[in-house]
């Protein structure tokens, strides 16, 4: 099933006054749920998290695009990175502020970490991807924004 709209859930800080959000993007087949852990193990009590739920179904979790990825998945991860988007501007509008918002990702997460980090047009706080990698990095480079060269980028793999 494909879903025009992200299902999340808001964690919020410990410090009810906190305007700082770290958007938690899953792995392929994964939920939400995998990273309930992640607030109690980061301890960090100026954080909200905002867990998110890929679009799509798959075998009783989530993705942001059909597995394998190949170059066929370009649109897929288009809707996807669209889909962040909104959800990002949704986000701005409840008052978490572009510069004190942060993107994570693992997997297929990290990929839409790439993709939204580099083409959304307003500076993030930053962007965090674990055992990801880029689609189309030469179609990236092409289209990111005038701010991409500004944001920060914490990538490692493991």
């Amino acid at each position: 099933m494909k879903s025009q709209e992200l299902h999340s859930v808001l964690i919020p800080a410990e410090n009810k006054a906190s305007r700082k959000l770290m958007l938690v993007l899953h792995g392929l087949g994964d939920s939400l749920e995998g990273f309930r852990f992640l607030p109690h193990a980061l301890q960090l009590a100026d954080l909200n998290y905002l867990l998110v739920n890929a679009p799509d179904h798959y075998f009783g979790g989530y993705s942001w695009y059909s597995y394998p990825h190949s170059a066929s998945s370009g649109p897929e991860i288009a809707r996807s990175r669209e889909l962040l988007f909104k959800l990002l501007d949704q986000q701005r509008k409840a008052g978490f502020e572009s510069g004190n918002t942060f993107l994570f990702g693992f997997s297929q997460g990290c990929l839409m970490t790439l993709e939204a980090g580099l083409r959304y047009p307003h500076k993030l706080g930053g962007c965090i991807g674990v055992s990801g990698y880029a689609h189309d990095a030469d179609q990236l480079i092409k289209e990111q924004s005038p701010v991409a060269k500004e944001q920060r980028f914490l990538l490692t793999h493991g």
